[in-house]
């Protein structure tokens, strides 16, 4: 019935998935379970091909779009009620050219698979720790990891990207951005975050020699919080950019401040870069080891397993070292958290992400110190409100001392998100908006939208 109304002559084509199918309920979770949704039809993708006929398929029946990769849009961005999901998590082939050090990978892999791959031929790309995150999300917001400081963003590495996009009235059509084709929108890919401009479908990223590495993680009792956050942010900025590193402030509940991060060089090495964060408080645990990169990937991505189900996350970026008032801040939001899984996790920037002017790439926070990601997660309905107002309290009272968000960091609560998100390139993506998805095609709550027309180009007594 979906691939024969009469308003369309469109077949939508790939494995699809119906309200009634065995597989529906599965097929339309996300992974925040606090986001519940219904769409009317799931696509999943397995061929640009399939791409292509569900856009059109959409268009020519007016029926809403949103775009999924690794369902880790935290605001449900990449669901709906009664529209159409184009899931391209099939997609997940990856080519290397070891002698060119490029990556060709199809945009539904998961991060953990595309790190397995690439560690085949001793390489990587800088980006995130979550293992089943969909690279496209990842990678058109950002990407931010723990080779950051030595080679960027996952977007820094991004050569060039293949996307479905709408073409005329009813249409869609497969094109390519990279410094020669269409270099507005490989622009805006390098930050201006997913589904906003069409369905990316693949990508090409430069890619870097690896074997080993040294990491290192320290937990200090919940009393260090301030000794510890002190501590950190005031040593690393001072240390090499082949050093990346993270403090994660956990509730007073849960009782522990954890710091870890990943050296580009030895064990011995690191054992003396952490000597200032060993001198802070009084560390109850301590550990440094030389592990393949392979096995680092494995050791960072053990703190995004087994979560609670449910959560809000919201996000902001310090360009100067929080104040003793701003930790206090901190410290009194985690000591009466709604639960014990709330937590202020950060990760030190800079390097080479300073390197790259805030208007190169749509990706606009190049000179903030560190990011903070503002969470709390629960189990039950009925905690969502105190949990969701808790960060929102918590990103309000932080406001004094950083500013902005990281668009993988959504949060429908900030009301200024274009300039959280993008602050002067703002008005440029609305721009390339408005040249590659005129009608709006892809939209959602915080979507990019096209530019209005100038006001020359109105008839006279026409409004907007």
């Amino acid at each position: 019935m979906l691939n024969h109304s009469s308003k369309g002559r469109t077949r939508l084509t790939g494995r699809i998935v119906v309200p009634g199918d065995p597989a529906y309920p599965k097929a339309r979770l996300e992974f925040n379970r606090r986001v519940n949704k219904f769409p009317r039809v799931i696509v999943f993708c397995r061929s640009v091909r399939d791409v292509v006929n569900a856009v059109k398929w959409a268009r020519e029946r007016e029926v809403r779009i949103r775009v999924r990769s690794g369902r880790h849009s935290y605001e449900g961005f990449s669901t709906l009620n009664g529209g159409i999901v184009i899931d391209v998590s099939p997609m997940r082939k990856v080519s290397i050219d070891r002698h060119k050090r490029i990556a060709t990978v199809q945009t539904g892999i998961p991060l953990g698979m595309l790190y397995s791959k690439l560690w085949t031929k001793r390489l990587a790309i800088p980006a995130g720790t979550a293992p089943d995150v969909g690279v496209a999300g990842l990678a058109l917001g950002g990407g931010i990891g723990l080779l950051s400081r030595k080679y960027g963003l996952t977007c820094d590495s991004l050569k060039s990207v293949e996307m479905v996009v709408a073409s005329g009235t009813n249409s869609a059509k497969r094109i390519v951005a990279d410094n020669n084709r269409n270099a507005d929108l490989l622009w805006a890919s390098r930050g201006g975050g997913g589904g906003n401009f069409g369905i990316a479908t693949s990508f090409k990223f430069r890619v870097k020699p690896i074997r080993d590495v040294a990491i290192y993680r320290i937990l200090w009792p919940w009393k260090d919080l301030e000794a510890a956050y002190s501590a950190w942010q005031a040593w690393f900025p001072t240390v090499t950019d082949r050093l990346t590193t993270t403090i994660d402030l956990q509730s007073r509940q849960e009782g522990k401040i954890e710091s870890t991060g990943q050296l580009l060089g030895s064990a011995d090495e690191l054992k003396r870069l952490i000597q200032p964060l060993l001198r802070a408080g009084t560390p109850i645990e301590v550990s440094v080891r030389t592990v393949p990169f392979i096995k680092a990937v494995e050791f960072f991505a053990e703190s995004d397993l087994n979560l609670a189900p449910k959560f809000k996350i919201s996000g902001t970026y310090a360009f100067k070292p929080l104040p003793p008032e701003g930790i206090r801040v901190l410290r009194r939001f985690l000591a009466n958290a709604p639960n014990r899984h709330a937590s202020v996790w950060s990760q030190s920037l800079a390097g080479a992400v300073a390197r790259i002017p805030p208007t190169a790439t749509a990706y606009v926070h190049r000179q903030a110190r560190n990011i903070l990601e503002l969470s709390s997660r629960w189990f039950k309905d009925e905690e969502a409100a105190r949990n969701a107002d808790w960060v929102h309290r918590l990103r309000q009272a932080l406001k004094p001392y950083t500013r902005g968000d990281y668009v993988n960091f959504p949060d429908l609560s900030i009301r200024d998100w274009q300039q959280a998100y993008y602050g002067v390139n703002f008005k440029r993506l609305t721009r390339i908006k408005r040249k590659y998805d005129p009608r709006n095609v892809f939209r959602f709550a915080q979507s990019i939208p096209p530019a209005t027309a100038p006001r020359t180009a109105l008839r006279k007594g026409s409004t907007r």
